[in-house]
């Protein structure tokens, strides 16, 4: 079933897509706990019809452009990886760590909504022992029940993702069949009764649509409803949470055992298939779950609002606009386990067996899949932190293992359900600025990769129009949640982001003395033979120089006066050229060159001239006597020189090279040298 392989520098265990597909899909079927009463909620009895807008933004939407993702992100990195690879730099870095406070708050907020979620199903089962007295809010009960569904959540993963897997597969299996008998039987008993179903057309027809926010303030006619759908369907954003773990997870898909490592084409086709598979059967589940909350259940017992829109009043008899602090009605936040217990006045007609008992079995595997939710979050989460923040010396080395990152994300889920009182609705608005925006980058970066590979073009013809198209239907999809919110999702998520750049460059500031280091590339014979040679010479002296100020005749005659070099000691001249500064390890290409009858070592490829420096007379001094770096007087002060240091490579770099070998050789006499002269 399963079978391992390398990614890094740890073993990913790879299985059955379809199996993976249930990791993923802890998190995307269990909105199915919630989704139908959010739909209603947001879109009263046009429920069904914003519903299908989602279905059709889900499958000509998502889906093509997170297949496209697929299969240029197949390590996991995901719409963040693409967007890394396309823009580079300070500001590539700053950009990834910015989409990853977003994927940080979509991940964070799925793990502690989905627990909370779970606790709400538990505390207002009926069987539930520990009721709370009448008129009180159980907000006491569901903060505790939810840390400790967080804390057995990271227990698991500290077991193994294999275990993960398993179980996660039998949770979806169950679950879907429970929901599949209570909408098989929903819409049986439609079809046998069609007066539920005229009933709700009444309501539609005689505009009792139960909208708490009518963006058009129409009410009559088919093409009202087609338009007031197509307008509240960002509402219902958070029925296209998993796409972006979907692809997080890829490295987790087994493909071919053929499959090249640049390019598993395997693991591709497989990964495509547990995207439309996923949204597939998720597209299924919705339309037929809002279809049989809407005309099953009466509104009265789902929605907060009356049939021409007015809003519930407080105590004082002002209305209530936040969503949050409507009162709570039967079916809220439970439409299908509603069902499922028989708690209306017709359910026990759907189904003969729907009550207290299967009513239990439901909330119980509702409870279980929403609390595994969090499985598939934490696996983004692993899969995305230890590609970036390690990789750009922005956390550290310990956060590329799995059990420290575990008890840190556990930590965080433990502090946003105390802020947030185990809230599902208040952390609603951050999760779907999460997923929204996640899916926006990935519009973005697809649309982009297509743009430059199509190179040689008419401008007009590089651009995708269905990806322009639908990259402008999630920017206008975000926007829309945002001012609907009050933009608090936005300013949620502002905090993961504004934690994660200034714990980043602390780290970065704090490791910016390691002597990362990849190690050298010889690209030819020629420099190789070179490198050998002045690796064994008795005493190398090297000189930094760099091109185009002086030629290297002056520099060697200012060298050798200033620092009392003799003549007969050979010196090398280095010349480093700075790549991308904000790269944190660097693997540099060495070229060896006789300039002027003198010998010049040039670098590409580096990120710092410091650490290509002190590395350079470190590789030296493994083979012979510790090589000699001469430097030249600098009028840097210490502040311009460290700035310099830590955003473009270079500045004061005499003292960041000793400090960078005092650091790395503890040994003295296998220290090279550092000579400083000059005026």
């Amino acid at each position: 079933m399963t079978q391992s392989s390398e990614s890094g520098k740890h073993a990913v265990h790879q299985s059955f897509w379809l199996w993976v597909m249930c990791l993923t899909g802890v998190d995307y079927f269990s909105t199915l706990g919630y989704q139908p009463a959010i739909a209603a909620q947001n879109a009263g009895t046009l429920a069904p019809f914003a519903t299908i807008v989602l279905i059709l933004v889900t499958l000509f939407g998502a889906l093509p452009v997170y297949s496209y993702v697929a299969r240029h992100s197949f390590t996991g990195q995901g719409s963040i990886g693409m967007l890394a690879q396309l823009v580079s730099g300070w500001t590539g870095k700053v950009l990834v760590l910015v989409l990853l406070g977003f994927a940080g708050t979509g991940f964070i907020i799925t793990k502690t909504l989905s627990a909370a979620d779970a606790a709400l199903h538990l505390v207002e089962n009926p069987n539930w022992p520990f009721k709370p007295p009448l008129g009180e809010e159980p907000t006491e009960q569901l903060i505790v029940v939810t840390m400790l569904l967080l804390v057995l959540l990271g227990g698991m993963f500290l077991r193994g993702f294999r275990e993960v897997i398993g179980l996660a597969t039998v949770l979806v299996g169950i679950y879907l069949g429970l929901n599949a008998i209570i909408i098989g039987y929903g819409l049986a008993y439609l079809v046998e009764h069609p007066e539920h179903w005229h009933a709700w057309i009444g309501r539609l027809q005689s505009g009792e649509w139960y909208l708490p926010h009518n963006p058009l303030g129409m009410t009559d006619g088919w093409l009202s409803i087609l338009l007031v759908s197509l307008l509240l369907f960002p509402k219902l954003a958070l029925g296209l949470s998993g796409f972006e773990t979907g692809v997080a997870v890829m490295p987790h898909v087994r493909g071919r055992s053929d499959d090249e490592p640049e390019r598993p084409l395997g693991r591709i086709r497989n990964a495509r298939w547990l995207l439309l598979t996923a949204a597939g059967i998720m597209s299924v589940y919705l339309l037929g779950s809002s279809i049989v909350v809407s005309t099953l259940i009466e509104p009265k017992d789902l929605i907060a609002v009356s049939a021409s829109g007015e809003l519930p009043l407080d105590k004082q008899g002002h209305p209530i606009t936040n969503p949050e602090n409507w009162p709570k009605k039967p079916a809220s936040g439970r439409a299908l386990a509603y069902l499922a217990h028989a708690e209306g006045a017709r359910d026990r007609q759907i189904c003969p067996f729907f009550g207290s008992t299967f009513g239990t079995i439901y909330d119980l595997s509702t409870i279980v899949i929403l609390w595994f939710a969090g499985a598939s979050a934490m696996v983004g989460l692993l899969n995305l932190v230890p590609q970036y923040l390690p990789k750009y010396g922005m956390a550290p080395e310990w956060a590329g293992a799995t059990q420290p990152l575990v008890f840190l994300f556990t930590t965080i889920n433990l502090l946003v359900t105390w802020v947030f009182s185990a809230s599902v609705d208040a952390q609603g608005g951050a999760y779907a600025t999460g997923v929204l925006v996640l899916i926006t980058s990935a519009c973005t970066a697809s649309l982009i990769h297509v743009f430059q590979s199509r190179e040689g073009r008419p401008w007009y013809r590089r651009l995708s129009i269905p990806f322009g198209v639908i990259t402008l239907v999630f920017v206008y999809t975000t926007i829309v949640n945002e001012v609907e919110k009050n933009f608090r999702g936005l300013i949620i998520a502002s905090v993961f982001i504004v934690t994660i750049l200034v714990t980043s460059f602390v780290s970065r500031i704090i490791r910016s003395r390691e002597l990362r280091f990849a190690g050298f590339l010889v690209p030819d014979p020629h420099s190789k033979l070179l490198w050998d040679t002045i690796r064994h010479l008795e005493l190398t002296v090297l000189v930094p120089h760099r091109p185009g100020r002086r030629s290297l005749a002056s520099k060697e005659g200012s060298i050798r006066r200033e620092h009392r070099i003799p003549r007969d000691l050979m010196i090398v001249f280095v010349e480093v050229a700075l790549a991308d500064a904000s790269e944190f390890e660097n693997q540099p290409i060495i070229d060896i060159r006789q300039e002027e009858g003198r010998y010049v070592l040039k670098i590409s490829g580096a990120a710092s001239i410091s650490h290509t420096l002190a590395a350079l007379a470190l590789e030296m001094a493994k083979t012979g006597r510790p090589p000699e770096i001469h430097f030249g007087w600098t009028d840097e002060t210490p502040w311009t020189g460290t700035l310099g240091f830590l955003l473009f490579g270079e500045g004061n770099v005499p003292w960041m090279v000793r400090e960078l070998l005092r650091r790395a050789e503890p040994n003295p006499e296998r220290r090279p040298l550092i000579i400083l002269a000059g005026m």
